[in-house]
């Protein structure tokens, strides 16, 4: 069976890269729960947290890090969740972490609410990365 987190992880398929190293990928949700809500994935398939290896953790963290800081600079939001479900809640049956930015006002459970969703459009998308591409480079230097 085909992983469709490994081939999102390894840019087998199209998607909005803003960060990676040798053990991760980062990039934009394609269906945002607010504009800068970014995935991290393992480059490695790994289905739940536990099976992380210690590098690939450390990466996740680090990038998790990195990628809020990013977040607060460009869009100022009020909080960050960071999480990840594993198990039946996993929907791509690869370990995944969410980095979502959030507003005053919103709910948690508005999250997984499909009525909630925003799909942005491709030109969207392509603009949010390159300005959170920029943001994590001045980071980083």
């Amino acid at each position: 069976m085909e992983c469709l987190g490994c081939n999102l992880a390894n840019k087998n398929l199209p998607v909005h890269v803003v960060f990676e190293d040798e053990f991760v990928c980062c990039f934009l949700d394609h269906e945002p729960f607010n504009e800068g809500h970014i995935m991290i994935l393992p480059k490695k398939h790994v289905n739940d947290v536990e099976e992380l290896d210690e590098n690939t953790a450390n990466s996740i963290m680090k990038a998790s890090i990195l990628l809020s800081k990013a977040i607060k600079k460009l869009f100022n939001p009020d909080g960050i969740t960071i999480c990840q479900n594993g198990g039946i809640f996993n929907e791509l049956t690869h370990y995944h972490m969410h980095v979502v930015p959030r507003y005053k006002g919103q709910s948690f459970a508005e999250f997984y609410s499909e009525d909630e969703i925003i799909i942005e459009d491709e030109t969207k998308l392509k603009e949010t990365a390159g300005e959170l591409m920029e943001v994590i480079s001045e980071l980083n230097k």
